[in-house]
């Protein structure tokens, strides 16, 4: 198991990558900075070269060329929150990349706050890039009473959110993506009370995540059957906890402090 750290690639002034080194074959990942409507972005965007299937909690089922999580200042995300349609047509454009082939998540989180933990198991080899935060919103599920409501499509992001990009070389069947996001929640949980985060409204609980959390499951193109099961007693499902609590750990420790 390793975490892998980033080196910095200047462009221009209005335009600068930061790209992120992954073990990963066919695989390579990058933060944008860039100005969108005024307002300074950054964005992680992971990208395959071809299509890959995808599950994510925000967008279900895809096949995209690229995967990403940006951050959007608070001002903005009100803002899109109104239209995140339309904020999914035009923000992958200003990145020079086609709706259709992007899937991605939107945090108050920094990407220089990211998180990068890749492990592997003889053939298999998982990536988890995180970013969190939980100082804003952090819940106990099954304890905390709601405080929004969707109607027609509009609510209020706010600034924290536990988002979590998993990789893998290996072809997954759909309900092994399904059960991958179920272990990557187990172990955010585990990082959650490892590090003692408290739930914001009933401060007496300890956090289980954010009201805001998202998962993007990448499926590889690995030889022979994919697997289908991807739960802790599998190897895969071990990878894919063992990854995301390092990386969720510590993502809440860059952002939270």
């Amino acid at each position: 198991m390793k975490e892998n750290k980033a080196n910095t690639e200047k462009n221009s002034a209005n335009w600068k990558e930061k790209k992120i080194s992954l073990a990963l074959e066919g695989v390579e990942a990058k933060v944008v900075y860039l100005t969108y409507e005024g307002f300074d972005l950054n964005t992680l965007i992971v990208s395959f070269g071809e299509k890959r299937r995808v599950l994510s909690t925000w967008d279900g089922h895809r096949e995209v060329k690229f995967v990403g999580n940006t951050y959007t200042p608070l001002t903005l995300s009100k803002h899109t929150m109104k239209n995140y349609e339309e904020f999914q047509k035009k923000f992958p454009l200003t990145l020079g990349i086609r709706p259709e082939e992007i899937t991605f998540l939107s945090t108050g989180v920094d990407m220089d706050n990211l998180a990068v933990c890749e492990t592997s198991y003889q053939e298999f080899r998982v990536c988890c890039l995180a970013t969190a935060g939980a100082k804003g919103n952090a819940l106990r599920t099954g304890v905390d009473i709601a405080g929004y409501v969707e109607r027609d499509g509009n609510f209020v992001n706010t600034a924290g959110t536990i988002n979590v990009l998993l990789l893998t070389d290996a072809a997954l069947t759909d309900g092994a993506m399904a059960r991958a996001i179920i272990t990557a929640t187990e172990a955010k949980t585990a990082a959650l009370q490892d590090l003692d985060v408290r739930s914001t409204y009933t401060p007496r609980n300890q956090a289980t995540g954010t009201g805001t959390d998202n998962v993007i499951v990448v499926s590889g193109k690995g030889l022979g059957k994919p697997l289908r099961l991807a739960s802790g007693h599998t190897k895969i499902g071990e990878l894919i906890g063992f990854s995301t609590k390092i990386a969720v750990a510590e993502a809440l420790k860059k952002h939270d402090g």
